[in-house]
């Protein structure tokens, strides 16, 4: 069943990715990992972006949330630093910001 929200918050993640011979373990890891204990945490997968030109990190990740204690709470959880901990078993230059939600790209 599809959970419709009204984003009002973004949880934008910014990271390279470390070099690596196998991308499948990264990508198993955001799958099955990184997104559902997100939004178990009521932080839901809005958009990823791969940059290939300008001085910013290779990827950009979004999560909205309703308000801000959501994303306030999911970040002081034991379940984010987890997830935290297993995203930097990939990346590195990595960070992090809230911003008030907008439809477009934001950075």
């Amino acid at each position: 069943m599809t959970k419709h929200i009204t984003p009002r918050y973004k949880l934008m993640l910014f990271y390279d990715l470390k070099p690596q011979p196998d991308e499948e373990m990264y990508y198993q890891f955001v799958m099955n990992e990184m997104i559902p204990h997100a939004q178990e945490m009521g932080l839901y997968m809005f958009r990823v972006y791969h940059t290939i030109w300008g001085d910013c990190p290779l990827r950009q990740a979004e999560f909205v949330a309703e308000n801000l204690d959501i994303v306030y709470q999911a970040l002081s959880s034991d379940q984010w630093q987890a997830v935290e901990q297993g995203l930097l078993q990939h990346a590195t230059n990595y960070s992090r910001k809230i911003v008030k939600f907008r439809p477009g790209f934001q950075c």
